[in-house]
């Protein structure tokens, strides 16, 4: 092996570990983002009604797959970190919801970043909205279809309202900013 082929391998080793901490960096900077903007209005971010500031971080897998650990690690600890304790069903099912909401939107956001705000309305609706009934209810009350129903309904436009409008903005701007596309791309 020539030392030309040596520090040409040498050079992809320390690119590749430059790309990974790079990816580290940025997605725990993302769950950071996701627990400051969580954490602070708990009283709004958990409960049937669910403006949670930090929904908006959810385009963010759109651009890039380093946005899905991202949201996906900020959404287990804040929900771990709820002063209002809901458990583990919303610690595991709030978590799964966001991992596949992250994932379609990844998946979509490669057509259309715009279509990224799609998932986690749906699939938080759908999987937290369905939950929420039974873990926030009164012992002892009984919880209907409807009751259910509303509470999706409930979940899907609190995070309608925080993707409409703060999410596409920064949509937008993420669009145009040339520099912040770059970091959220796939390296």
């Amino acid at each position: 092996m020539s030392s030309h082929s040596s520090r040409s391998m040498r050079g992809d080793s320390v690119n590749k570990n430059r790309r990974n901490i790079r990816f580290i960096v940025i997605s725990g900077v993302i769950s950071a983002l996701y627990i400051v903007l969580t954490l602070p209005m708990a009283q709004l971010a958990f409960g049937p009604i669910q403006l949670r500031l930090a929904e908006v971080l959810t385009v963010l897998p759109a651009f890039g797959t380093v946005g899905i650990p991202g949201v996906t690690i900020g959404c287990f600890l804040s929900n771990l970190l709820n002063p209002g304790a809901l458990g583990p069903i919303d610690i595991l099912g709030g978590t799964c919801a966001t991992l596949i909401s992250a994932l379609l939107s990844r998946f979509l956001g490669k057509y259309n970043k715009y279509l990224g705000v799609v998932p986690p309305i749906v699939i938080n609706g759908i999987i937290v909205g369905g939950y929420l009934p039974f873990i926030i209810y009164e012992a002892g009350t009984k919880v209907t279809p409807v009751a259910v129903l509303i509470s999706m309904l409930s979940v899907a436009a609190s995070e309608a309202v925080i993707l409409i409008i703060l999410g596409i903005p920064l949509i937008a701007v993420i669009n145009r900013n040339r520099k912040l596309n770059e970091k959220l791309k796939d390296f």
